[in-house]
C-alpha cells in the first residue's frame, strides 16, 4: 500500500494494486436521475442540498423529447432528466421505478475503448460509441447495462472545453444558494435480487476489472428482525467503490426487500457524498429541512470511546455535537469515520444519501451497521413494511 489516506485523498490512490487495469477510470463523471419534474427536483437539490445551477438542456436548445438540469457542489454533478412527451420511453423507467438513478457516469480518457473492452467481457450494449460535437469541441461517449436497468456510462472529454457536453447551454439563475460542504461522491450502492449479488461481483470482476475487498455476510449485517449481505467492489485506483446488497433471510422483511418491492427490481439504493466538516454540513441540511434517520440510543455513544482506543484513535469531533445531530462514529486500522443517512428522499422508499467524513478510515461503517438498520427499521415499522 502506498502513504495514509486521509479524508480529503481517500480514494485517490492505487491501493487495490490487484485489480486489473484493462479499464482505467479517473472518476465518476455525473449521476444521472430520471424525474418526474426536473425543474422542481433542481429547486430541491439546491435549496435542501446546497448544489448551484450549472448547465440546461430542453426546448430553448433544441430538445424536443427530454428536458435536463445539470447542478453541481465542488466535484458532484447531477442531471436531473424529465421526459417531454408521453411517447418518451424515459416515461417507463419514471412509471415503474419512480424518481432513481438511471446512469452512473464514469470519465474515461478513451470511451471506444472502454466501450469495447467491456462489451467483449460480456457486457450488454446500451450505447454504442457516440460522437457529439459543437464549437466547443466534442465528447464520445458510450454505456452498457449493469444492474435492474441502471446504466454506466463512459464519458471522454479530453477534447471538449464547453459547459457540460454538446446540447447544453450554461444555466443562469439568480437562486443559487450557499453550497453544503459536499465534495465528491465517496461510493454508491446497489439493491439487488435475492441470490443475485455473487452474480453481479463477479461481472464487476469480469466486465469491469474491478475487485472484492470488502465483504458482509447476514450474520455481521442483522438485527432481531432482518438481515442483508453486502459485497464491496472496487476500481483499481481506488476513486470508483460499489457496494452491493442483497436480502437475506430474517423473522420481517428487511430494507433490501422494501427497495426492490418500491423500486420494482434493482438499483443504486444510496449515493455516499464526503464532507470535509459533517457538523457543519449536516447542519446546514437540517436546517433546510433534509429528514435523516433517528438518533442512535444513549448507549451507543457511550460506547464510542472504547471502540475508538481499540485501534488507538482519538475522536477530534465534540461527542455531544455529533449525538446532538445523530451522526455515527466508526474506526478501523486507519482511522475513523462519520456518517449519517437521510430518510428516503421521494416518496417511495427507495433512493437515499449517506453523508461520511473519512479521517483516515477506508471501511464503511461495519461497527454502525446494528444501530443503522435498527433505525431503518423504525421507520419501515411507520410505514407499515417491516
Amino acid at each position: 500500500m502506498s502513504k495514509k489516506i486521509t479524508s480529503v485523498d481517500y480514494g485517490l490512490e492505487k491501493i487495490f494494486e490487484g485489480a486489473q487495469d484493462f479499464l482505467p477510470l479517473l472518476g465518476t463523471d455525473y449521476v444521472e436521475f430520471y424525474v418526474g419534474n426536473a425543474k422542481q427536483a433542481a429547486h430541491f437539490y439546491k435549496t435542501a442540498f446546497g448544489f448551484q445551477s450549472y448547465a440546461y438542456k430542453g426546448l430553448e436548445t433544441g430538445s424536443k423529447d427530454a428536458v435536463s438540469y445539470v447542478l453541481k457542489q465542488d466535484k458532484i454533478r447531477l442531471v436531473l432528466t424529465t421526459p417531454l412527451t408521453s411517447k418518451s420511453i424515459i416515461n417507463d423507467h419514471i412509471v415503474k421505478h419512480g424518481d432513481g438513478v438511471k446512469v452512473i457516469a464514469l470519465w474515461v480518457d478513451d470511451a471506444r475503448k472502454a466501450y469495447k473492452e467491456t462489451t467483449s467481457r460480456g457486457a450488454t450494449s446500451y450505447l454504442e460509441p457516440t460522437v457529439e460535437t459543437d464549437e466547443d469541441g466534442e465528447i464520445i461517449k458510450a454505456g452498457i447495462y449493469t444492474y435492474g436497468e441502471t446504466v454506466h456510462m463512459f464519458i471522454e472529454r479530453k477534447n471538449y472545453h464547453g459547459i457540460f457536453m454538446p446540447g447544453f447551454q450554461e444555466w443562469k439563475t439568480d437562486y443559487n444558494p450557499p453550497a453544503a460542504g459536499l465534495k465528491y461522491i465517496d461510493h454508491m450502492v446497489g439493491n439487488v435480487g435475492w441470490n443475485q449479488m455473487d452474480v453481479w461481483v463477479k461481472w464487476y470482476e469480469d466486465v469491469m476489472g474491478f475487485e472484492n475487498f470488502l465483504s458482509f455476510d447476514d450474520k455481521q449485517i442483522h438485527t432481531e428482525y432482518s438481515a442483508l449481505m453486502s459485497k464491496v467492489m472496487s476500481n483499481g485506483n481506488g476513486r470508483i467503490k460499489f457496494p452491493i446488497n442483497e436480502p437475506a433471510e430474517g423473522k420481517k422483511r428487511s430494507q433490501i426487500e422494501e427497495y426492490l418491492d418500491f423500486y420494482e427490481g434493482a438499483g443504486v439504493q444510496h449515493i455516499a457524498v464526503a464532507t470535509d466538516d459533517i457538523v457543519k454540513t449536516v447542519s446546514q441540511l437540517k436546517s433546510k429541512g433534509v429528514e435523516f434517520l433517528s438518533t442512535p440510543p444513549e448507549e451507543y455513544y457511550t460506547a464510542v470511546p472504547g471502540r475508538l482506543e481499540e485501534f488507538s484513535h482519538e475522536l477530534r469531533e465534540d461527542i455531544e455535537k455529533l449525538k446532538a445531530l445523530g451522526i455515527m462514529i466508526d474506526a478501523d486500522e486507519e482511522g475513523y469515520l462519520l456518517q449519517i443517512f437521510t430518510k428516503p428522499i421521494e416518496d417511495r422508499p427507495t433512493l437515499f444519501f449517506e453523508i461520511i467524513q473519512r479521517m483516515g478510515a477506508k471501511g464503511f461503517g461495519a461497527g454502525n451497521f446494528k444501530a443503522l438498520f435498527e433505525s431503518i427499521e423504525r421507520e419501515q415499522a411507520k410505514r407499515g413494511t417491516l
